[in-house]
């Protein structure tokens, strides 16, 4: 799965609400229903180009939404990317998913803001809103602090994880994959 950015947020939105309308559908429920949901419609119905609204897909269909902004926050002395607003397609919430697809599903969704802070929107430290507080559980594995692990600082409270990155050196491991 890739996280890619929306191009054209209100025509995108509408295809993405009305593949998640069918999928609620398909089971008797009303996407309408869905609280994220109308939070994320009015970002998308704001004018400017870059709301910095992402989605992430499988290349058939948009798994979540998400907002990624790059800001700068007077407790880093550089930009940090901050992730918000995270919405999942229906087919997680009405269990069509199993758990084990669901945490893979934020898995990929936070890695993909994490390529975002090493790539197109450059910043050291993330700021990643989950969706509850439960769903830490997937990422709690990555508070062990590990000789081979991209953060030097990983905090998870409640629905709120904070991340700072390691400096990428030539002599790192992941410096020399790349």
């Amino acid at each position: 799965m890739r996280l890619l950015p929306i191009k054209d947020p209100e025509r995108s939105w509408r295809h993405i609400k009305a593949q998640w309308k069918k999928d609620a559908e398909g089971v008797g429920e009303d996407l309408a229903a869905f609280g994220g949901i109308a939070a994320f419609e009015t970002l998308t119905a704001r004018e400017g180009d870059n709301q910095g609204l992402y989605h992430l897909t499988d290349g058939e269909r948009v798994h979540a939404v998400c907002q990624v902004r790059r800001l700068l926050m007077s407790r880093y002395t550089a930009p940090a990317l901050s992730a918000r607003f995270v919405n999942v397609s229906p087919i997680y919430d009405l269990g069509l998913a199993d758990t084990a697809d669901y945490a893979q599903m934020l898995v990929a969704l936070f890695s993909g803001v994490v390529w975002l802070s090493r790539d197109a929107l450059s910043a050291n430290h993330i700021r990643f809103l989950l969706k509850s507080p439960g769903d830490s559980q997937f990422f709690a594995a990555l508070k062990a602090v590990t000789p081979f692990s991209p953060f030097s600082r990983f905090t998870i409270e409640g629905a709120l994880i904070e991340c700072s990155l390691k400096e990428a050196t030539a002599s790192s491991p992941a410096a020399a994959v790349s």
